[in-house]
C-alpha cells in the first residue's frame, strides 16, 4: 500500500510531463514549417536576384561596348569616335532621366498610355518587390533592370543618323524622343494597366516577352525617319562608304550576341524554366538568322561576307526578341531564318531601291526584324512554353495560332501598328523640335573633315605615333 502510494504522484509527474511535451509539438512544427518556407522564399529570392543583377550587367554590356564597337567599326575612320559617343554617353544621360521621371512614366500606374507620378525621382522604389511587376526581387532591381533597355533603345536609331548628326542635336533629339516615345510605349506594353498589357489589365492583349515593338520596332521606325530628315550623307551612292574596321564589328556583334542572353531570359524576371525557354530561343534565332542571311548572299552575290553574318546574326536576334518567352526551340529556328532572309531584302534590295541613307541599317535591321519578329510571335506562340495566361478555372488560355487562336496575329498586328505610328510620328515630331532648337546637321566642311575632329577635337587613330 505505501508503495502504491509512492509511485502514485510520480506517475502522475511523468503523464503531466508528457503531455505537456505532446501539447508542445504541434507549436514547434508550426514554427519549424514556417521557417522552412521562409527559408525557402529567401533561397528564391537570392537566386533570380542574382539572375537579374547579371542580367542588368549583360543588357549594359550590349550597349557599351557592344553596340558602341557593332557600329563603331561600321563607319568610317574619321567618325569612329563620334559614332561611339552616341551608344556611350547615353548609358549616362538615359540613366539620369530615368531616375528623375522615366520609370515613372512607364511603370507607375496612370491610363493606358501614360504611367502616373509615385515613382518620379524613384519615390518607393525600395528593396522590397513590386508584387505586380516582380514578385521574387526588389523593386529596385527590376527598376534598373529596365533602366538598361531605355538605354540601349535610342542607342540603336544612331546607326541611321551615324556621320552627318551634331552632337548636341543628337542629346537633344534623343531626350525628347525617350519622353515622347520610348516611356509611353514602354507603360503600353509592360506597364500595368498598359493598353497592350496581356498580363496586366490591357485591352489588346499583344505579346512581347522582351522588347519587339517596344525597342525595336519604335527605335527602327524612328530611324528612317531621322535619316529621311537628314538627307543622305555627302557623297551617298556616288562614292565607297565601306567600313573602316570590320574587326571591331565583328567583336561587336559577339558582345550583343552574348549580352542579349540577359536582355531575352533575364526578362522572365526569374531564375526559373522559362528564362531557359527564351535563352534557347535566343541562341537559336541568331543562328538560323545568321544562316539565312548569308546563304541569301551567298546565292546574290556569289561569296559570303563577314558583314552578312554579323548582320544576319543581329537581325535573328531582334526578330526572336517578343517571341522568346512563348516559343519552342523549333519556332525559333524558322522566326530566325526568316528573319535572316527578310532582312537582308530590305538592306540590300529595299533600301537601294528607295534611295534613303539608313547609314548603318537601323531601320533594315531594327525596324523590319522587330516587325516581322511580332507577327510571328501571334502565330507560333504557345502555351506550352508560357502558360501565365489562364482562364476563370486555372487552365492555360491557347496564345498563338499553333494553340488555335488565330487572332492573336491581329493583336500582334495592332501592337506593331501602334509602335510604327508612335515611332514615325513622335521622330519626326523631336527632330523638328530639335532642328529648331540648334539645327541637326554639321556642315559641309564638318562632314568633310569627319565628326571626331569637328565635334569632339579627337581622332581615333593616332597612326603618327
Amino acid at each position: 500500500m505505501k508503495a502504491m502510494k509512492t509511485f502514485q504522484p510520480a506517475a502522475l509527474s511523468l503523464l503531466l510531463l508528457q503531455g505537456l511535451a505532446y501539447a508542445q509539438a504541434p507549436v514547434d512544427l508550426n514554427k519549424k514549417v514556417a521557417d522552412l518556407e521562409a527559408a525557402v522564399k529567401s533561397a528564391q529570392t537570392s537566386g533570380d536576384n542574382a539572375w537579374m543583377l547579371a542580367s542588368c550587367a549583360l543588357v549594359l554590356l550590349m550597349t557599351g561596348p557592344g553596340l558602341a564597337l557593332f557600329y563603331g567599326g561600321l563607319v568610317r575612320r574619321k567618325n569612329v569616335l563620334s559614332t561611339m559617343m552616341h551608344s556611350f554617353i547615353l548609358m549616362a544621360l538615359a540613366t539620369v532621366i530615368w531616375a528623375v521621371y522615366g520609370y515613372s512614366m512607364a511603370f507607375g500606374e496612370g491610363n493606358a498610355f501614360f504611367g502616373g507620378t509615385q515613382y518620379l525621382f524613384l519615390k518607393g522604389v525600395g528593396i522590397e518587390p513590386n508584387g505586380d511587376y516582380a514578385a521574387t526581387i526588389p523593386h529596385q532591381t527590376f527598376m534598373v533592370f529596365q533602366l538598361m533597355f531605355a538605354i540601349i533603345t535610342p542607342a540603336l536609331i544612331s546607326g541611321a543618323y551615324a556621320e552627318r548628326i551634331k552632337f548636341s542635336a543628337m542629346v537633344v533629339y534623343t531626350t525628347l524622343w525617350m519622353t515622347i516615345v520610348y516611356f509611353p510605349m514602354a507603360h503600353m506594353v509592360w506597364g500595368k494597366g498598359g493598353l497592350l498589357n496581356a498580363f496586366l489589365g490591357g485591352t489588346i492583349p499583344s505579346f512581347d516577352f522582351a522588347g519587339g515593338t517596344v525597342v525595336h520596332i519604335t527605335s527602327g521606325v524612328s530611324a528612317l525617319v531621322a535619316a529621311i530628315y537628314l538627307k543622305p550623307r555627302l557623297g551617298y551612292m556616288q562614292e565607297p562608304m565601306r567600313p573602316h574596321s570590320l574587326v571591331l564589328s565583328v567583336i561587336g556583334a559577339g558582345l550583343l550576341w552574348f549580352g542579349w542572353f540577359g536582355f531575352n531570359a533575364g526578362s522572365a524576371l526569374s531564375a526559373g524554366g522559362l528564362a531557359t525557354s527564351a535563352f534557347v530561343a535566343t541562341h537559336f534565332g541568331a543562328a538560323a538568322a545568321m544562316i539565312g542571311w548569308v546563304l541569301a548572299e551567298w546565292m546574290k552575290n556569289g561569296k559570303p561576307s563577314v558583314l552578312g553574318a554579323i548582320s544576319g546574326c543581329v537581325a535573328g536576334l531582334v526578330a526572336i526578341t517578343p517571341a522568346s518567352g512563348f516559343v519552342t526551340p523549333m519556332s525559333a529556328l524558322l522566326i530566325g531564318f526568316a528573319a535572316g532572309i527578310f532582312c537582308f531584302v530590305m538592306v540590300t534590295i529595299v533600301k537601294m531601291k528607295l534611295g534613303y541613307d539608313d547609314s548603318l541599317d537601323a531601320f533594315g535591321v531594327h525596324g523590319a526584324g522587330g516587325t516581322l519578329g511580332a507577327i510571328l510571335t501571334g502565330v507560333f506562340a504557345t502555351n506550352l512554353v508560357n502558360n501565365a495566361l489562364k482562364d476563370p478555372s486555372g487552365n492555360p488560355l491557347p496564345l498563338g495560332l499553333v494553340d488555335g487562336n488565330p487572332g492573336q496575329i491581329l493583336n500582334q498586328a495592332i501592337g506593331a501598328g501602334i509602335a510604327i505610328a508612335l515611332g514615325a510620328v513622335g521622330s519626326f515630331v523631336c527632330l523638328k523640335i530639335a532642328d529648331l532648337v540648334c539645327g541637326l546637321r554639321v556642315t559641309e566642311d564638318q562632314e568633310v573633315e569627319g565628326l571626331d575632329l569637328a565635334m569632339h577635337g579627337e581622332e581615333g587613330y593616332n597612326l603618327e605615333s
